[in-house]
């Protein structure tokens, strides 16, 4: 079964715009699960101007299914992640100014620091996953450094999947295979729609999860949150 993470950072996003607590990022995320998600996945950046720190805290008492935090491991971002222990954590190489995740690790490059990294979070007993673009030498790379997992950055397969489906999804199909042959396991996540979600997930082999914010939280403007997620859910079948 590949599993469906909601992003809520939209959320707080809206919040934040107006001050206050209206949405309510807490009763949101507790809704998702009510609604069927299987995860919660939350993205703090360091001016936290969509998630905050404290929204975090608040929110690991209340997930009831699996808490996923996403970040530059920074040592704020590490010792909040220390501290909340959630199910997983997923690194990601964004500049604390990046508007949103737009590349993977290069994790040859980044070898040394990877390995203390990730060592540190398994040491808590947190699963540990590296976002990563298709090249195979950086899945390897996550391999070597200690990763139990991979989450691949599908903006490029969003991009090209209106009017090439077939040419969008190859590259991943073939990271897939370079994961399972590198005993990791497989996330993907970035602009992943109702669009390209179904194709996706019957193309990868051995995906267990999908982490999706933007496009569902907007989608939900129409159709409402419940639906939403359902209709998600209904492309990962």
């Amino acid at each position: 079964m590949t599993r469906l993470s909601v992003n809520i950072n939209k959320i707080a996003t809206l919040r934040n715009s107006r001050g206050g607590n209206i949405p309510n990022v807490l009763e949101a995320a507790m809704n998702c699960e009510k609604f069927g998600a299987e995860g919660i996945t939350v993205h703090p950046r360091p001016d936290e101007r969509h998630i905050r720190y404290s929204d975090v805290r608040e929110l690991r008492p209340l997930v009831t299914t699996e808490f996923n935090i996403e970040g530059y491991p920074s040592d704020k971002f590490m010792d909040l992640v220390l501290e909340v222990k959630p199910h997983q954590v997923t690194l990601v190489p964004d500049a604390p100014d990046a508007v949103t995740s737009n590349a993977g690790w290069n994790t040859l490059d980044n070898k040394e620091f990877l390995t203390e990294v990730v060592g540190e979070f398994k040491k808590a007993g947190i699963r540990t996953s590296l976002f990563v673009g298709t090249e195979a030498r950086f899945i390897e790379g996550a391999a070597k450094v200690g990763a139990d997992r991979v989450e691949l950055y599908t903006e490029p397969y969003a991009t090209d999947f209106p009017a090439a489906p077939e040419k969008a999804i190859s590259p991943f199909i073939h990271a897939a295979e370079v994961a399972i042959e590198s005993e990791l396991g497989l996330n993907a996540g970035h602009d992943l729609s109702l669009e390209n979600l179904r194709f996706f997930y019957q193309n990868i082999p051995g995906l267990l999860e999908v982490s999706i914010g933007h496009a569902l939280i907007s989608e939900a403007i129409y159709l409402g949150l419940e639906l939403t997620i359902l209709k998600y859910k209904e492309c990962l079948r």
